[in-house]
């Protein structure tokens, strides 16, 4: 898909330039890639201490091999 849009040209640089990239796409892409997983993260986060878990259970019973 197509896309013409105005990004600060010192931004694309920048991102080129500390990631590496030869291109523009290459930046943009990982750029978003990053953006996208940290905002999951941040979803992930949110469910912190919402999950009660067993106090009786022996995690490390679990572990044993027999």
């Amino acid at each position: 898909m197509a896309t013409n849009l105005a990004i600060d040209d010192w931004l694309i640089e920048e991102a080129k330039d500390i990631g590496k990239h030869r291109t523009k796409k290459g930046a943009v892409t990982e750029a978003l890639q990053e953006y996208i997983q940290r905002r999951k993260q941040s979803e992930i986060l949110k469910i912190f201490n919402t999950i009660d878990y067993d106090k009786d259970y022996d995690y490390k019973k679990q572990r044993a091999v027999t």
